[in-house]
């Protein structure tokens, strides 16, 4: 499996996450050892796709057997591939897993096209390469060339270089081009496919386009959280910081499209893409509005009459705060630019759309946090502030509960741990039991849950 290297960071975020990983609660319970080769386990596994594509199916429009089906004739007609291999998830009763082949055996060919860091990723999870993505191609490319494709993992290369780029890249597979290279860099942004793969290095089904009302791509912990905030039909439920909008439209599927989600987020085209998904998949009872989430409490005592926020305390039955957070949970990330400055400015932002979320929250109601990161201050040492700041707060078990405790270091109890849900990526081992495996080999992830008295 280490066909890439361990993810890279700037020394000074190496050493301090380094620090949380090794400190000095986790020595005392694992031992130095077993703590650092988990660290450095981390780091390569980040670098690596998930062992599973999960798919998210809408059980409010059809069941999941139905959908499985569907799912399994459309990839077989769509990409004239063999039959797909498409599991159901034994504890979530509408997620779908596809086992994700690779790192394949492949040679790469004398022709070059380099993609973007991101474009990159999403060709090993899967996709095609798309064309705003493509950063360099060779001087005379044209449709029905066979070209390999590299990630700049360092974001050095020059988009329209002409040139074989000699920077820090990874090979991520072989595919046909789709476009001429004079549409590729044209004046006008260039749209559709511009490198269909024909043998990625991960061999996972291609969604583009694939019962768009009917599945939804989403990690699988993403998934778990809708189901830990566990929205009942007719109950107000708020999204604070929502964008895409997979979670807000979870939350609709669960409430079955009765009751009302308010998504906010604080930019429009992000607002209009949560609106989308939910017309995507005909849910009509989400809200989306552009609004910061940190000012959307009022302490006016008699609001004006409105729709929008901001809004009165108390105003929903549960509140999900999927906090904006450094990503460093996400799969798959060769390289992480971030500096320790800005890794530490997440938290204080954290902590104000935690006080919102209180006071939003009706008594009695749930406040699920959640984070696609691995760091100890936006995760466990959050929830060990937020018990200390808001007395009407407790931790609830999690249901389903899939994944790790929490980690050591934040001075919580062993009780409070295991209240926990920390996903840490482990890279699939064909020893271990494929439900095991589907769970453990994921995005980095942190889930906890409070009540409110």
């Amino acid at each position: 499996m280490s066909v890439f290297p361990r993810l890279s960071l700037k020394p000074e975020v190496h050493d301090h996450l380094k620090n949380v990983f090794l400190n000095q609660e986790l020595l005392a319970a694992v031992g130095q050892p077993e703590a650092e080769s988990r660290f450095q386990r981390l780091l390569l596994c980040l670098s690596h796709p998930p062992g599973f594509t999960c798919v998210r199916a809408s059980t409010h429009l059809a069941p999941r057997d139905e959908i499985r089906l569907r799912l399994a004739e459309e990839l077989q007609q769509q990409q004239q591939t063999v039959s797909v291999e498409i599991l159901p998830h034994p504890l979530l009763p509408d997620v779908l897993l596809l086992p994700v082949s690779g790192p394949r055996s492949l040679v790469p060919l004398g022709s070059e096209v380099v993609v973007g860091a991101q474009c990159g990723s999403a060709v090993l999870r899967g996709a095609h390469v798309f064309a705003p993505g493509i950063l360099a191609t060779p001087k005379f490319l044209k449709p029905g060339d066979a070209v390999s494709v590299f990630s700049d993992v360092d974001g050095r290369c020059t988009r329209g270089s002409k040139v074989s780029f000699q920077g820090n890249k990874v090979f991520v597979g072989n595919g046909v081009s789709e476009m001429h290279r004079s549409a590729i860099f044209s004046q006008e942004p260039a749209k559709g496919i511009g490198v269909r793969m024909t043998e990625p290095l991960y061999q996972s089904p291609s969604f583009d386009g694939v019962l768009p009302s009917l599945v939804f791509l989403q990690n699988l912990p993403s998934v778990v959280v809708g189901h830990v905030v566990g929205p009942r039909p007719g109950e107000r439920v708020l999204d604070m910081c929502a964008a895409p909008g997979g979670k807000t439209c979870h939350l609709a599927a669960l409430m079955e499209n009765q009751g009302e989600v308010v998504a906010l987020d604080r930019i429009r085209r992000k607002v209009d893409c949560v609106l989308q998904n939910a017309a995507a998949l005909q849910l009509t009872c989400v809200r989306a509005f552009c609004f910061n989430s940190t000012q959307a409490v009022t302490s006016d005592p008699a609001p004006p009459h409105t729709e929008g926020p901001p809004f009165p305390p108390s105003r929903f039955d549960r509140v999900l705060l999927d906090a904006p957070c450094s990503g460093l949970g996400q799969r798959p990330s060769m390289s992480a630019g971030c500096s320790l400055k800005e890794l530490l400015s997440y938290p204080p932002l954290q902590r104000k759309l935690f006080h919102a979320a209180v006071q939003l929250l009706r008594p009695g109601g749930v406040l699920v946090y959640s984070t696609c990161t691995v760091t100890l201050a936006e995760n466990e040492e959050q929830v060990a502030w937020a018990l200390r700041t808001f007395p009407c707060l407790t931790l609830a078990p999690q249901e389903p509960h899939v994944g790790g405790p929490g980690l050591p270091g934040a001075g919580l109890t062993p009780d409070q741990l295991t209240l926990l849900q920390r996903f840490s990526p482990e890279l699939s081992s064909a020893a271990t039991p494929l439900s095991h495996r589907a769970d453990s080999d994921t995005i980095g992830f942190f889930i906890a849950k409070f009540l409110k008295s």
